[in-house]
């Protein structure tokens, strides 16, 4: 009896651990890393909700959005249904604490990937980490060029760069000069000092000089400051025709100076980030309006690509908001991540990395306007698109380019007392 005993708890004892073990096999960890509090908290929030709705359809499908990868549900088929788990990191907008965030997921979460940062300076040092580690790190959302320019084998961005950002930047203004028959004199630039703004301003003065126009200021101030009054005073007096812009949360504190101080060029033109926050037009009303920002996203594109809307309807019926490109992108690239570890059909690094360069999803299987997602060999996506929007009744409206514009663009803004 005793012998029939111990062999049936030895038999139970291997059951239970092959249980724990099967069920650990259907569970994948993946890494995220934003900024989850601090100035950037917002953003993070959204970015954060947008995930979490990828890894919700991937692991129990979605309704209505049938060209969208894994709206089955049920997890992913090529590795027995295994379900997407999220492990976030909050790297509060830090690049130290990004590296030690990421660091942490990968020795002590087992991450099998990472996806994130947002902040560009972020983003390049969490993704040395991963590189370090031969962990496949993909970058939705980071514009800086340089990140793709390192020879990193396990970096990958689906999002485009901003040299493709400012071309497209200027390659409107000569539209704009066309058709309005005006002649833009002059251009500056005002930015936050770090990675993504000091290199942004970098190639947005290269690519105004070589269309011809002339650059009067570059003006750059603290990340994260609190008070904007001399930079914008400097900026009033240098009296460009568009101000390019490049700004995290300090939009907001940019767009009150301005009319505080009672500055306002004939545009504005943002590079996305602080811009696109939902934040922006929320705090400042009718402020907001009349700004032109680069994108790569935007609600209204729905009216030409149903599943825009049919994806945003879900997002917002959860959280009450709608996508921003920022969110669109995050989304996105949890979703490429997710093809990705589908198509390796394990989670060894190695298969993951080789069937990111592999990729090859296609525009119609995409929230984003863009032509699909392929790999070059620096890590970058070739077939990223850009727009631009401007802010027209407290909605962001698609003005560029013509094919995809819903509305005409105003121009010049409106100054302060010439406004309702």
């Amino acid at each position: 009896m005793k012998a029939i005993w111990k062999a049936r708890l030895v038999a139970t004892a291997f059951a239970a651990a092959f249980g724990a073990s099967a069920q650990a096999q259907q569970e994948i960890k993946i890494g995220v890393i934003y900024p989850l509090t601090g100035s950037l908290a917002a953003a993070g929030a959204e970015m954060r909700s947008a995930l979490e709705l990828a890894a919700d359809i991937i692991n129990n499908g979605a309704k209505g959005v049938g060209d969208l990868p894994f709206a089955a549900g049920g997890g992913l088929p090529n590795l027995k249904g295994a379900k997407i788990k999220l492990v976030f990191a909050d790297h509060q907008g830090n690049p130290q604490i990004g590296s030690t965030e990421a660091e942490r997921l990968i020795s002590q979460e087992k991450v099998v990937a990472l996806v994130g940062a947002y902040n560009s300076n972020v983003t390049a040092t969490a993704s040395q980490v991963a590189e370090r580690n031969k962990v496949p790190f993909l970058n939705p959302e980071s514009s800086s060029q340089s990140l793709t320019l390192r020879g990193f084998k396990w970096f990958f961005r689906t999002t485009p760069h901003d040299e493709f950002f400012a071309h497209n930047a200027f390659e409107f203004l000569k539209e704009v000069e066309g058709k309005k028959n005006i002649k833009i004199a002059s251009v500056a630039t005002f930015s936050e000092n770090t990675l993504f703004g000091n290199e942004a301003s970098k190639l947005q003065s290269k690519m105004a000089g070589m269309q011809g126009y002339n650059i009067v200021k570059q003006v750059s101030y603290p990340a994260k400051t609190t008070q904007l009054t001399s930079e914008v005073q400097t900026l009033k007096a240098a009296n460009p025709t568009v101000l390019v812009q490049n700004s995290y949360s300090e939009a907001i504190l940019s767009m009150k100076t301005y009319k505080e101080l009672g500055y306002l060029p004939d545009m504005i033109l943002a590079n996305d980030a602080g811009f696109a926050d939902t934040e922006f037009v929320k705090t400042l009303g009718k402020d907001a309006e009349y700004v032109i920002s680069r994108e790569v996203w935007a609600l209204d594109l729905a009216q030409k690509k149903p599943i825009i809307k049919q994806v945003n309807d879900l997002f917002n019926a959860r959280y009450k908001i709608n996508f921003t490109g920022n969110s669109a992108r995050s989304f996105t690239g949890l979703m490429v991540m997710a093809d990705a570890i589908n198509r390796a059909g394990s989670t060894d690094p190695e298969a993951i990395r080789k069937a990111l360069t592999e990729t090859n999803i296609p525009a119609a299987k995409l929230i984003m306007p863009w032509k699909g997602v392929k790999f070059d060999e620096s890590g970058q996506n070739t077939l990223g698109a850009g727009i631009l929007v401007q802010i027209l009744d407290g909605k962001y409206n698609t003005i560029w380019p013509a094919d995809l514009a819903t509305r005409e663009v105003v121009w010049p803004m409106p100054k302060w007392d010439q406004r309702r």
